[in-house]
């Protein structure tokens, strides 16, 4: 099986890095403050003395896929002969694999004559809080008590689960590739291949990837397998282009400057569009990317019609109607008279609805069980429990303490639980 090449051709050391200049000069800083590195290393990198960058346990690299965060950890060990401990946060969940796998890692010596150790826990926006065993908390502890560099990785930091994790690490921001850095990189490859690819080919490869050049690097290789030696742009139209997945951030901010109709609704051709959860961002969003009052509800409007539609399609089942309803959730809140400016950054905060959700998931969990225990020993409907029953025994159970203690033992749920669920 040929080396894929994106480990063929993986950055060797930190210059070859492509375009991260601003994110090597705090890591190398951070390195060599507060751990041993080569002289000759520090003297051309550690150009920064922020207190915050000196002061930080550990570093999150954040950034969309592709743009390098892990290679330049891979870089920065191979660059000051540190052996790395790698583990993938999103494949080693809890607490327990986390603390063997780092604990023997930083036990066991190198056969190798290492300077040190560094530890990369990739993908860390991977755990689930709730659900991975104590995973979150258990790489805090372990950068809480290191005394070897610990970097991790993210495509998404800033979601509020992570903020404990985020309050102890230093957060660098990788940007995302310019088509043009991405086109270099795949000419320098189709050379080394002694491959012959058209520029408007490669032009393509890269406009489609959005700045991942893992992914680029990945559709030159699907282009060129089985031994081809060229490549043209009719040969991307035969097989087609990439669709690349975006982030709800990212669909929002493409449908808010899109500067046609058609624009906007082709986003919800993109695989990774939920339309469900597109409405809940978008009401919340709104405000921010429209401050005028006039235009904020013009978008309001064609959002909350859109919103009728989609209710009356799912009451007749018509399924084949849901283009027409998001044409106006997308294209009609995307294309408003007199639209004011954007600027070139929006900050789109998540959704306040979700959150709110997320902290009541549990206790919804709980009365859900209620409600189903109720339901089946009753042998009456669910509806008519929550809109019936619940009432009737949350009076019962203000005088007889004996109904909560029942409800508590039959279904394992703390009574002061089940008396707040009354």
């Amino acid at each position: 099986m040929a080396l894929p090449w994106v480990e063929k051709y993986r950055p060797k050391s930190f210059a070859d890095v492509v375009d991260q200049e601003e994110a090597k000069y705090v890591l190398a800083s951070w390195i060599c403050a507060r751990f041993r590195a080569p002289k000759d290393f520090c003297t051309r990198w550690a150009k920064k003395k922020d207190k915050e960058i000196l002061d930080a346990r550990a570093v999150l690299l954040a950034g969309p896929p592709g743009v390098g965060k892990t290679t330049l950890v891979h870089a920065l060990a191979r660059e000051i002969g540190y052996e790395l401990i790698e583990l993938n946060a999103s494949d080693v969940r809890t607490a327990e694999r986390l603390k063997e796998v780092v604990g023997r890692g930083l036990r066991e010596g190198s056969l190798f004559g290492y300077g040190g150790k560094i530890v990369l826990f990739d993908e860390v926006d991977g755990l689930h809080v709730k659900e991975d065993a104590g995973g979150l908390e258990a790489i805090i502890e372990i950068i809480e008590n290191s005394k070897v560099p610990i970097v991790m990785t993210a495509n998404n930091p800033y979601d509020p689960r992570f903020r404990p994790l985020r309050d102890i690490s230093l957060v660098v921001n990788l940007k995302r590739l310019s088509e043009e850095e991405v086109v270099e990189v795949l000419r320098r490859i189709c050379t080394s291949e002694g491959a012959k690819c058209e520029e408007e080919a490669l032009r393509s490869i890269a406009k489609s990837s959005l700045g991942d050049l893992r992914a680029a690097i990945n559709d030159l290789q699907m282009y060129l397998s089985g031994g081809r030696k060229t490549l043209t742009v009719d040969d991307i139209k035969r097989v087609g282009e990439r669709n690349p997945q975006l982030s709800m951030f990212e669909i929002l901010d493409r449908v808010y400057r899109a500067r046609w109709f058609d624009e906007a609704r082709a986003i919800s051709f993109n695989p990774s569009f939920d339309w469900e959860q597109y409405f809940i961002w978008a009401t919340e969003t709104i405000p921010v990317v429209y401050k005028e009052v006039e235009t904020m509800s013009v978008a309001y409007d064609r959002l909350s019609k859109a919103d009728m539609f989609i209710g009356r399609i799912k009451r007749t089942q018509e399924w084949e109607l849901l283009p027409y309803a998001l044409e106006l959730a997308l294209g009609g809140v995307s294309q408003i008279k007199n639209k004011p400016r954007l600027p070139p950054f929006i900050k789109y905060g998540f959704p306040q609805r979700l959150l709110i959700l997320a902290k009541s998931r549990e206790a919804r969990k709980r009365r859900d069980a209620l409600v189903e225990y109720l339901a089946q020993n009753l042998h009456v409907s669910r509806s008519y429990v929550k809109s019936e029953i619940i009432y009737v025994l949350g009076a019962l159970a203000k005088s007889d303490s004996k109904i909560v203690e029942r409800l508590s033992k039959a279904l394992g749920i703390n009574a002061i639980d089940i008396k707040t669920l009354l």
